[in-house]
């Protein structure tokens, strides 16, 4: 039964290969499980690449299998249509095409399990590269934010600055009317006469103003924390909601990235097996000894050949055969008078009636 099965596998012939040799059935039993086991490795590869891609198991089984018997359906194809020739050189040439598509082949089956294998080393990569394009993130978000804030921060600066040469000015005022009660400065008189009055209500008209200027600056400084602090809220929620985007780099293509980060050599033997075991039913058949099965398949062919070109020789034959007789009937017939006579009364007809057709449409024009 599995012996019948592998042969159905290798896509050879199961009613030559009963009457063939225990051997030969053996042979292809053995390229058949090949074929199978080669398509049972495309699943799963497969099946684990869609995983990654739509993290659904029921649409990466579903998949997965489309993509195992297009394999399996390659390979048996692959397998089936070479045919042994008498110079190996031929059967190279032959096969050259196949060898080109199962390296095809080999490369989209060891890609995902490389991905599988390496697994850990990936997910490091992977998570060096979300930490970086969280930093990146960051700063590209920031920058939509800094400019605005060091222009509230220059602005509360500035408020801050007034309110600071204000308190200068309020302080010389304050110092120099004192010094004019105590008569160190101005008209040195100690006392308060007219002019300490005057100096001390310019003093108190600035502490008035600012008294004010203090109020309406911290009401300004106030909201524009308030839009600093708003800001920094924006920021924050833009970094939140974009993080998710980062957290969830590790697509498909994402993976793929990241293994060619790792180092080629392991990849590259992983590759090696898969093509060996991609390409291991053609060159077993290459390799092989022409067989009984290929000579009963070779004469097979040989006499269907034969037949359709004794069938295409007769039609040729039949076919020139009916030329010579229709060349001799036709002949005949232009000697006799009676279908001479027939002919020319029919054609008297058909020129009557097309000139009387003429004649009744130029009488309408006119």
């Amino acid at each position: 039964m599995l012996k019948r099965f592998f042969i159905l596998c290798s896509g050879a012939d199961a009613d030559i290969l009963a009457d063939s040799s225990t051997g030969e059935q053996n042979k292809y039993a053995g390229i058949g499980a090949t074929v199978f086991f080669t398509a049972v490795m495309a699943f799963i590869a497969a099946s684990y690449a869609l995983y990654t891609v739509f993290d659904n198991y029921f649409s990466a089984i579903f998949f997965g299998l489309i993509w195992g018997f297009l394999i399996f359906n390659l390979d048996r194809f692959i397998v089936s249509t070479i045919r042994k020739k008498e110079r190996f050189i031929d059967e190279l040439l032959q096969a050259s095409p196949r060898i080109v598509l199962a390296i095809i082949i080999a490369v989209v089956i060891s890609k995902p399990l490389e991905l599988k294998i390496f697994e850990k080393e990936i997910d490091r990569v992977l998570l060096e590269q979300k930490n970086d394009f969280t930093l990146a993130n960051k700063e590209q978000i920031a920058t939509q934010y800094t400019p605005v804030v060091s222009s509230i921060d220059s602005e509360i600066a500035s408020l801050k600055e007034e309110v600071t040469t204000k308190e200068t000015e309020v302080n010389d005022l304050y110092e120099t009317y004192i010094a004019e009660a105590e008569g160190r400065k101005g008209t040195e008189i100690i006392g308060k006469g007219p002019v300490y009055k005057e100096k001390r209500e310019k003093h108190d008209a600035g502490l008035a103003e600012l008294v004010e200027l203090k109020k309406t600056n911290a009401d300004k400084v106030a909201t524009l924390e308030a839009q600093k602090v708003q800001l920094a809220t924006e920021y924050e929620d833009q970094v939140v909601n974009s993080q998710p985007i980062i957290d969830n780099f590790d697509g498909l293509m994402a993976r793929v990235n990241a293994l060619n980060e790792l180092p080629w050599l392991p990849s590259f033997f992983i590759f090696l097996l898969f093509l060996a075991i991609e390409t291991s039913p053609i060159f077993a058949k290459l390799l092989s000894p022409k067989g009984e099965y290929d000579y009963k398949l070779e004469d097979i062919e040989g006499e269907v050949k034969t037949w359709v070109a004794q069938k295409e020789g007769q039609r040729k034959v039949v076919m020139q055969t009916d030329f010579t007789i229709n060349d001799r009937v036709y002949g005949d017939l232009t000697e006799e008078e009676e279908l001479y006579a027939y002919k020319k009364k029919i054609a008297r007809e058909m020129m009557k009636k097309q000139q009387d057709a003429f004649y009744k449409q130029q009488t309408g024009i006119l």
